[in-house]
């Protein structure tokens, strides 16, 4: 990944902090009591302004999700294009805060996978619309221009979708991470109508896996051919689901999220994935 280089990066720094959140900033009356100045320091001030920018994005990401996501995860992408600005706020963010940017903001492991979460299905989202929000990605070139050669910046780095999934988010060693990334397609799992939050992680993301393989379109039985049949994600990244890295270990994975286990000597196989949009009807 290319580091950006900018000059004076703290001066634009500071002015892209005060405009994001200059619309959520307190209005307050006018007090006359004297502060001290060695307690109101630039490094402080700062530091407020970049927690308020936050949660300015998080309140954008979260009106963007409530008002153009519908219960089954798809998106409004056309109307959702007419009101961009939301959004655009909550890239402009992503693109100058990130763990490894602004380690100030993500002091635990939960903090750092809900912000790389909602970043990259924020970004993926942002994409469709940017590309003219295509009816999918079914071709290889088609996801290659999409995920590989279509940049995006994150903390003040350019890298793409592909490679901030396979060098950042999955070296976080997160399987269920899987069941939460949305690149905007039909077979992703279903986008919630909410951001995920550091201090629900766990809870959500357990609850998203069980969801996805209670969905027949990620996994099913044929009792009859004794085959079990489950999303090509888990092809895509076994090596994250089981030590082995083996397609025929990876009902050990599986069986925990199932009320009923994949019975004994059914063999899996990949359900093709369907890289259309996933957007609503018009």
């Amino acid at each position: 990944m290319q580091k950006i280089q900018i000059p004076q990066f703290k001066s634009v720094f500071t002015v892209l902090l005060s405009v994001l959140v200059l619309s959520s900033w307190p209005v307050s009356k006018p007090t006359h009591a004297i502060e001290n100045p060695t307690i109101r320091s630039t490094e402080k001030a700062d530091a407020s302004k970049l927690v308020l920018a936050y949660r300015k994005a998080l309140q954008d990401w979260s009106y963007v999700l409530e008002n153009y996501v519908d219960e089954q995860g798809r998106t409004d992408f056309k109307e959702l294009s007419k009101e961009i600005a939301p959004l655009e706020n909550v890239v402009s963010f992503i693109g100058f805060a990130s763990p490894s940017m602004t380690p100030e903001l993500f002091d635990s492991p939960q903090k750092v996978m809900a912000y790389h979460i909602n970043a990259y299905n924020a970004l993926a989202m942002y994409g469709v619309i940017e590309e003219g929000i295509p009816d999918g990605f079914t071709n290889f070139f088609s996801r290659a221009g999409f995920f590989k050669f279509r940049d995006v910046v994150i903390g003040g780095k350019v890298t793409n979708l592909y490679d901030y999934e396979n060098e950042v988010i999955r070296p976080l060693n997160e399987p269920r991470a899987h069941f939460a990334l949305n690149c905007m397609v039909k077979d992703c799992p279903r986008l919630p109508q909410q951001p995920f939050y550091s201090d629900t992680l766990d809870e959500t993301l357990e609850q998203a896996t069980y969801e996805f393989f209670s969905k027949k379109r990620h996994f099913y039985l044929d009792n009859e051919k004794k085959r079990a049949y489950v999303s090509e994600i888990l092809d895509f990244y076994t090596e994250d689901f089981v030590p082995s890295g083996k397609a025929k270990d990876l009902p050990q994975y599986i069986n925990q999220y199932l009320k009923t286990p994949i019975p004994k000597g059914y063999k899996l196989r990949f359900i093709d994935y369907d890289w259309r949009i996933n957007a609503q009807l018009d």
